[in-house]
């Protein structure tokens, strides 16, 4: 499958909104409209992206 542009903006946006998540001491409250406001994302995206933020730090924790 390749990714046309768009889709390929799309998800490097999710992609920053997690690791921007997955950073954050303190993640902001409610996390799902936190997001969808600061990356401007759709409930869905902001959902993929709160998901794959604890995978990102899951993996921190396993491997440094």
């Amino acid at each position: 499958m390749t990714l046309t542009p768009p889709e390929h903006e799309h998800n490097a946006l999710v992609e920053t909104a997690a690791m921007w998540l997955a950073d954050q001491a303190n993640p902001p409250r409610p996390i799902i409209p936190a997001l969808r406001s600061r990356f401007n994302l759709s409930a869905l995206e902001a959902t993929e992206a709160a998901a794959m933020s604890d995978r990102f730090r899951i993996c921190r924790k396993a491997f440094g």
